[in-house]
């Protein structure tokens, strides 16, 4: 018999993801703190919106944290194109390594 350790995200008694390793889970526990924390701050912001999209845009905030980040430093949108072309050149390295 095969023993396998899960690592469990509970949010409020309620199970919110299993994850095989602890270093995801506390990530994801993290993402979740940050989320409740922009949720928060949109619900006592006095915008005219429900509890749902409150939580629904922490969430999407704290999923975008690198974004939202470099908008705040440089008043600008990331460059979308560096990650596709950052990945295009490891690939090209990880090429040339193999032949």
């Amino acid at each position: 018999m095969a023993v396998e350790t899960k690592f469990v995200v509970v949010r409020k008694g309620e199970e919110k993801m299993t994850f095989a390793s602890k270093k995801e889970a506390d990530a994801h526990d993290k993402l979740l703190d940050m989320a409740d924390a922009f949720t928060d701050w949109l619900l006592q912001s006095g915008m005219q919106m429900d509890e749902t999209q409150a939580e629904n845009l922490g969430l999407y905030l704290a999923e975008q944290k690198e974004t939202v980040q470099h908008i705040l430093r440089t008043s600008k949108l990331p460059d979308l194109t560096a990650p596709a072309a950052a990945e295009a050149d490891t690939k090209k390295i990880r090429a040339v390594k193999a032949a």
